[in-house]
């Protein structure tokens, strides 16, 4: 058994859509996730095996994944899960920041309760999936939070763009999500955020966002201390 087919995933394609793009989406949500590992190596013939598929759209999906610095292909050698990059996670927060400091000044500007009570909602998923074993409800009702917002300020396709480069921010996150705390804090900076969109406080709600999206990166040389092979400083 490869070791793809041992991790506790589904790799059941829809054989009404094209198999590479759920192969990369599968394969993704494993990186970002940490159930592949970085510096795992990625054999396209197990691959390959473990989907039940050609080689060919196992190649294009790992294609597609090294465009997003995710894995490392070394030709007619290896493939393998990428380390963290720093400089490409400090980059990917840079741009998410900007962008959301807009979303939030905009949607503080208008009187929407009910884009206040679907925020809420996500939270109260986020407070229902906090503890050690359910890390991955908890950051996919994080996601669809900030999802959200994109969506009431009309700019999905940004989250998108975003979602592109997220890669090794979101690995960073995952590591230090563990931490005691951080998952408090998490629900605290969220309720923040929506509290002073609730009222209409753009500078509230900026500096609420500010401070929420600062939490990983500012423990950046903590979480390389902790996990030294998973990353690439340089």
């Amino acid at each position: 058994m490869s070791t793809l087919q041992a991790l506790p995933v589904d790799l059941r394609l829809d054989r009404s859509r094209h198999a590479a793009p759920q192969v990369f989406e599968k394969l993704r949500d494993l990186i970002v996730s940490l159930d592949l590992k970085p510096g795992e190596p990625l054999a396209r013939g197990e691959l390959a095996e473990a989907f039940g598929l050609s080689q060919t759209p196992i190649r294009d999906a790992l294609s597609q994944l090294r465009d997003e610095g995710l894995v490392d292909i070394y030709p007619q050698h290896t493939t393998a899960v990428s380390r963290i990059d720093i400089a490409a996670a400090r980059q990917a927060h840079f741009l998410r920041r900007s962008l959301e400091l807009e979303i939030v000044r905009v949607l503080a500007g208008r009187h929407d309760p009910a884009l206040v009570e679907r925020l809420r909602a996500h939270i109260d998923r986020q407070r229902a999936n906090r503890g050690a074993d359910r890390y991955q409800g908890f950051l996919d009702a994080d996601r669809a939070f900030h999802r959200e917002m994109h969506e009431a300020a009309g700019v999905a396709g940004l989250w998108e763009l975003e979602q592109r480069y997220s890669g090794h921010v979101d690995r960073l996150r995952r590591l230090h999500l563990p931490e005691a705390g951080k998952a408090d804090r998490i629900l605290r900076d969220h309720q923040r955020i929506v509290d002073a969109i609730a009222r209409q406080d753009a500078a509230g709600a900026q500096e609420a966002l500010r401070e929420h999206l600062s939490g990983t990166l500012s423990q950046v040389d903590e979480i390389c201390e902790c996990y030294p092979d998973y990353v690439r400083k340089g």
